[in-house]
């Protein structure tokens, strides 16, 4: 399983990767894990602003329906259109092409908020 130490994560097993005031998130690997074979991925709040913890979407898998959580407040500048056509993206390429949404941060403080890698591995394994 992997976790790239220069991400940070939420308890919810959402991956930030910052640029500057802008965000690239979606899912770990731990988490598409456990989802299993992704099928579908919802994301509607393009161009919304939403708080941390709230919802800007789901991941619907062979099992179950996960809601995706905002990791930081923020607004959904765009969302990984290739989701649309191949959602097991998310399960091969978690870390790179299977990217759920890219934001504008409203707060950077909140980011001290975030789980280093070796915090969320320490969570995912306790």
């Amino acid at each position: 399983m992997k976790i790239p130490a220069e991400l940070k994560y939420t308890e919810d097993h959402e991956w930030i990767r910052v640029e500057g005031d802008s965000a690239i998130v979606g899912i770990t690997d731990f988490a598409q894990g456990e989802l299993g074979d992704v099928v579908f991925v919802e994301i509607e709040t393009e161009g919304e602003e939403l708080d941390k913890g709230e919802t800007f979407g789901t991941v619907e898998a062979v099992k179950t329906v996960s809601d995706l959580f905002m990791p930081v407040d923020g607004v959904v500048s765009e969302v990984n259109e290739a989701l649309a056509d191949e959602p097991e993206l998310v399960n091969k390429d978690p870390y790179g092409k299977g990217w759920m949404i890219k934001i504008k941060i409203s707060d950077q403080s909140e980011l001290e908020n975030l789980l280093s890698a070796e915090d969320y591995k320490k969570m995912i394994e306790a």
